[in-house]
C-alpha cells in the first residue's frame, strides 16, 4: 500500500528496494556494441561488457541476431573506425543463410526424386512381370488342338 507521497510505509513489512526494471536496448546500440567487440582486442572485451553493464552471451545473441538478419537494417552503423563494413556483413551473412537453406532443400528434393525413381522402376518391373504372367496364363488356359 503505497501513502500520498509515494513512499513504502514503515509498517509494510515488503521489500523496501525497488523492482529492477527490464533493460531495452535498441538495434543500433547492440550493433554497435557488437561491432566495438569484435573489433576490440582479446584483453580489451572484457573491459568492453563490465563498462556497458553487458555479459557476453548478451553479445552472442546479438551476434546470431545481425548475421541472421533479425537486427533490422536500421542503416549502415559506424564503427570506431569510421567504416561502415558491418551493414555489408549483414547482407552478405543474410545470403549466405539463404544459400545455405536452398542447398539443404535441394538435397532433400533429390532425395525424394531418387526415390520416386526407384519406386517408377519398380512398378515398371512389377507391370512387365504381371503382363508375362497375364500371357503365360492365357496361353495354358487355352485348350490345345492335335
Amino acid at each position: 500500500m503505497s501513502t500520498s507521497s509515494g513512499k513504502q510505509p514503515a509498517s509494510g513489512g515488503g521489500d523496501p528496494a525497488p523492482k529492477p526494471s527490464r533493460r531495452v536496448f535498441s538495434p543500433e546500440y547492440k550493433l554497435a556494441m557488437v561491432a566495438e567487440y569484435e573489433n576490440a582486442a582479446n584483453g580489451e572485451k572484457g573491459a568492453i561488457l563490465r563498462r556497458e553493464g553487458l555479459y557476453s552471451s548478451h553479445i552472442i545473441e546479438w551476434t546470431r541476431a545481425r548475421d541472421a538478419g533479425q537486427l533490422g537494417q536500421v542503416g549502415t552503423p559506424v564503427t570506431d573506425s569510421g567504416t561502415a563494413a558491418v551493414g555489408a556483413r549483414v547482407k552478405k551473412s543474410a545470403e549466405q543463410i539463404e544459400l545455405e537453406k536452398l542447398r539443404r532443400q535441394n538435397e532433400k528434393l533429390q532425395a525424394d526424386l531418387k526415390k520416386t525413381r526407384m519406386a517408377l522402376d519398380i512398378m515398371g518391373k512389377a507391370h512387365a512381370l504381371l503382363e508375362e504372367l497375364s500371357e503365360s496364363a492365357d496361353s495354358d488356359s487355352q485348350p490345345r488342338r492335335s
